[in-house]
């Protein structure tokens, strides 16, 4: 292990620490006990979801009560604002200089999503009985300051994390969120069965099932749909390169496992999330048209990012560009028409994938199975030790590199 690599690994240690330490600290001028027994009455379903993506900092009422997920909403609407917005798309091809762009508009966004959210959830907690010292109009300001800025902080954190530590910062910091809150509900898995509350063939079956999918889940995202590619000799500069063959990788899940699934929460969310923080009522588990509509948008939320990350014609113009060719395919329009189509099918396999990740808990818990290991942690969790492990190879033989030419 080289010295780069230990630095990096003891940075982003100290950075998750930093995280773990901010959902700890509650909100001024709450009462933390009485905002414990009320939401421990609200946890279940979407509430609860919403709590382990934040890392706990709902349940303790944080400064971090949000995390990261105005931030990455705002990202993902950014992104498909782009598929209509001709301008938007233009900045991601134009280099630095447009990539701050984006990255400016995002932060704006953030922070008109943060502070509305923030809003709503301070005026909740002042509505609420017992749970506000003073409920007057300095804290609710108090209180949506204190979440937007702890929502900012993240997002500087995870920028801190991604450019000097290992993985991706934004992921590192859902993980860290969602394994911190897995020892307490296996605990409380463990304390049910303790009691009889749950047999152990129950148990048995959870832990079975959770194994089996994180394992669909690491052969999922390892998948690869690889179209041959031929390069013809050709010259550049002075220097003639061979003819060769090679592959362009398409992966079975373009759509990758934030984007959908965190707009699918967004989706499937707000109006339960509404009624807890403005009516009070108590959420309760989705009937069947719920999750049947679900189904149908997670479906479709792959298929428009997919269609973000993977563009047909620009592929075929690199190929064409660089003298590649698909074996049988004519360049140009034909080559996009049949990159479109390929793409197109792999889609089909990676969103019902994405479906089942999430029709899964969602079912076994509609029949009173409480499975704790929803779909999207597993995917968060595999991606995020995929990405890691990749950069953790990639920067080691950088580093072996380096030596040799030395």
């Amino acid at each position: 292990m080289t010295q780069e690599l230990v630095r990096r690994i003891a940075f982003t240690i100290g950075a998750l620490l930093l995280y773990r330490l901010g959902t700890y600290i509650p909100l001024p001028g709450i009462n933390p006990d009485i905002w414990e027994q009320l939401f421990r009455t609200q946890q279940g379903g979407i509430l609860g979801m919403f709590n382990m993506f934040a890392g706990g900092g709902l349940h303790r009422m944080a400064i971090l009560a949000l995390g990261l997920l105005p931030y990455w909403s705002a990202a993902v609407i950014i992104q498909l604002l782009s598929v209509v917005w001709r301008g938007l798309k233009s900045f991601e091809r134009s280099g630095e200089a447009g990539r701050r762009k984006i990255a400016r508009y995002t932060l704006v966004l953030t922070l008109l999503m943060a502070g509305f959210q923030a809003y709503g959830i301070a005026l909740g907690l002042k509505g609420a009985a017992y749970v506000v010292d003073n409920p007057d109009g300095w804290f609710v300001l108090s209180a949506t300051a204190s979440i937007v800025g702890g929502t900012f902080f993240l997002v500087w954190l995870s920028e801190q994390i991604t450019r000097h530590g290992i993985g991706n910062g934004l992921a590192l910091i859902f993980l860290a969120g969602i394994a911190a809150e897995l020892p307490s509900a296996l605990a409380n898995m463990l304390e049910r069965g303790r009691t009889g509350a749950m047999s152990t063939g129950v148990i048995l079956f959870v832990i079975v099932m959770a194994a089996a999918v994180i394992a669909f889940a690491v052969f999922m995202e390892s998948a690869r749909r690889n179209v041959r590619i031929e390069f013809a000799e050709r010259m550049i500069g002075k220097r003639m390169l061979p003819a060769r063959s090679a592959v362009l990788p398409i992966k079975i899940n373009s759509a990758g496992f934030l984007m959908p699934t965190t707009m699918l929460a967004w989706i499937y969310a707000l109006p339960y999330l509404a009624a807890v923080i403005f009516g009070g009522s108590q959420l309760r588990l989705p009937a069947a048209g719920a999750v049947v509509f679900g189904a149908i948008a997670l479906i479709v939320l792959a298929f428009i990012y997919t269609a973000l990350v993977i563009d047909p014609e620009h592929a075929a113009e690199s190929l064409h560009k660089h003298g590649g060719v698909i074996p049988g395919v004519e360049p140009g329009e034909a080559t996009a028409k049949h990159l479109d189509r390929v793409v197109s099918l792999t889609t089909v396999i990676g969103a019902v994938y994405l479906t089942a990740m999430w029709l899964i808990p969602t079912v076994l818990l509609a029949f009173g199975v409480p499975f704790y290991f929803s779909g999207g942690t597993a995917l968060i969790l595999v991606c995020t030790v995929l990405d890691i492990r990749t950069q953790v190879r990639d920067l080691s033989r950088t580093n072996l590199m380096g030596a040799e030419q030395r």
